[in-house]
């Protein structure tokens, strides 16, 4: 599901991930229109152009070396072409995420949570949500434990996962030590056909 109804936040993930460079590890921004908005939801997020192109020849210049980067780069560089005519954030992501799903091989149904009708804030439209689509189970990212009360959703007979980013299998990246907290495109350049292994074997870093 795609909770793009909660809150946009700054400097977060929202419109930004890590690549690895020769110079380190960098981040790749998607420059939205924050002036004058607060507390917008992220499906109302606008993107300010031009960015597109930018961020192609970032990753065109971190991962031209990488074993699977000539395989991938016109689909990659395809998703680039669709989102750069995207006016809004959710529309980018959603690109992205269908897009790197289905080189996973992931047949995972992706929906938006408008799918849903749902009231309340945070954990309480959260649970609303999960009601709703008939959910006996909810994995999170682990930055949600700030807000997130895991009790009502054991009230409700739904079991809580958190995901855990540290301690994956490590796979051959360029540029040195081995980089965890990176985009997925990393893993696909370096890897290719071998990344789905990878996340697989990341389905055990659950808590």
């Amino acid at each position: 599901m795609i909770y793009d109804s909660a809150q946009y936040v700054k400097r977060h993930w929202h419109n930004r991930n890590r690549v690895k460079t020769a110079n380190g590890v960098e981040w790749l921004t998607i420059p939205v229109v924050t002036k004058g908005r607060f507390e917008q939801p992220i499906d109302q997020v606008e993107i300010e152009k031009p960015w597109a192109e930018k961020h192609w020849r970032t990753l065109e210049l971190a991962y031209k070396r990488a074993p699977f980067f000539e395989q991938l780069a016109p689909t990659v560089r395809g998703w680039y072409e669709r989102a750069d005519k995207e006016a809004r954030l959710t529309d980018v992501n959603t690109i992205f995420l269908h897009g790197i799903a289905g080189l996973l091989g992931s047949t995972t149904r992706i929906v938006g949570d408008d799918a849903y009708p749902a009231s309340g804030v945070k954990t309480e439209r959260l649970l609303a949500i999960c009601r709703a689509a008939g959910a006996d189970r909810y994995l999170s990212g682990p930055s949600a434990r700030a807000y997130f009360d895991e009790s009502m959703f054991s009230s409700a007979g739904i079991v809580t996962e958190w995901m855990n980013y540290q301690g994956y299998p490590e796979y051959p990246q360029l540029n040195g030590a081995f980089e965890h907290a990176v985009t997925v495109l990393d893993l696909l350049f370096n890897t290719g056909p071998e990344a789905r292994r990878y996340i697989k074997a990341d389905q055990a870093n659950l808590v």
